[in-house]
Parts: C-alpha cells; sequence; structure tokens
C-alpha cells in the first residue's frame, strides 16, 4: 500500500494476483488483466455466439464454451502461444456439446426402453391407443381439437403454426385414424 495526501491507496489492482483455484485444486486462477483475462473477455461472447448458432442451444453453447475455457486455463502456457488460441477453444467446445447431445440422446433412448406402461383409466386410455401412433404434431392437434375443445385459431395460437397448417394437419390426422380404425375393424372380422 501506498500512503498518498489522501490517506492510503491500494495498488494490489496495478498487478494480476495469483492465487490457487478452489474449483481445480493445483490450478493457479488469476485476477485482473493478465493476456487470458483480456483474451477471455474479448473471446468468450463471440464463441458463445458461434457455438449457439451450430447447436441451437444457449445453455449447451455456455456450458460448452465455458468448459473449453476452463480447459484453456489449465493449459494456457502452451494454447496462449498458439497461432489461433481461438480455433483451439471453439474445437474443444464443439467437442463438449458434441459429447453432451450424445449423452443426452443416449439417455433420451435409454428412458424410452425403460418407461413403465401406465394404465390409463377409459377413455383417456382408450384415445391413448387411438392416437400414439400418430406423429406428434398430429397427436397434438387432434387432442386440443377433440379433447380440449379448441377451435383452429385456437390451436394455432397454442402450438405457434399457422391456422391453415392446424387445418391441414387435422385433416391428415382424421384420414390416418380413419385408416386405423378400418383395419382394426377388418382385424375383427
Amino acid at each position: 500500500m501506498e500512503v498518498t495526501a489522501g490517506g492510503t491507496a491500494d495498488r494490489s489492482e496495478d498487478v494480476p494476483a495469483a492465487s490457487v483455484s478452489p474449483i481445480r485444486p493445483g490450478v493457479q486462477s488469476f485476477t485482473g488483466a493478465g493476456p487470458f483475462d483480456a483474451w477471455y473477455r474479448r473471446e468468450h461472447p463471440r464463441l458463445v455466439a458461434a457455438l449457439f448458432v451450430v447447436t441451437g442451444d444457449l445453455a449447451i453453447a455456455r456450458e460448452s464454451v465455458d468448459e473449453a475455457f476452463a480447459r484453456t486455463l489449465e493449459r494456457w502456457d502452451r494454447v496462449g502461444t498458439m497461432e489461433r488460441p481461438t480455433g483451439w477453444v471453439f474445437t474443444v467446445a464443439l467437442n463438449v456439446s458434441r459429447r453432451m447431445a450424445r449423452r443426452a440422446s443416449l439417455e433420451r433412448r435409454l428412458l424410452r426402453r425403460h418407461v413403465p406402461v401406465v394404465d390409463v383409466p377409459a377413455p383417456a386410455g382408450e384415445v391413448w391407443a387411438m392416437v400414439s401412433d400418430l406423429p406428434r404434431r398430429e397427436r397434438e392437434v387432434v387432442v386440443l381439437r377433440h379433447m380440449g375443445g379448441l377451435s383452429e385459431v385456437e390451436i394455432a395460437d397454442c402450438l405457434g403454426i399457422s391456422r391453415s397448417t392446424v387445418s391441414t394437419t387435422l385433416r391428415s390426422a382424421h384420414q390416418r385414424l380413419f385408416r386405423l380404425l378400418d383395419e382394426g375393424h377388418d382385424d375383427h372380422d
């Protein structure tokens, strides 16, 4: 500390202070405006935006870029000397996002396999048996129209689609249901 006419002045913000990271023991964390910090502040928003465009999911983009920057900080002595450290970070972030997508896909497949069959009481169970073979959009439109009692305009607002798309989807679903019912009727003759 330096004593001035107005009192004391703390000069600690002029020199980056290093300490051991509580998150990753053995790795130094830096406070202040060092080369990594300045580079990070400049590149982080750009990389999040770029990865968001690639993945379409802001949470995954942020998490992947954050993980990539954490790995970069651990290796800053090597990565900081690269000709294009941002490219290295983007590659790491992209790989992290791909790994996350594969893991999520595997989890969804495993959950579909192990979902217990729920005995839904009639008429809901019977309705489900009828509409379960419809594509999701058709199923949503049919249920909102016939069980929810919504108009085509209300369904369009609810699903964020046009009224004409609702009409077309509803017509397609009805045709598919009639075929399914007709096939089921032929089986019982």
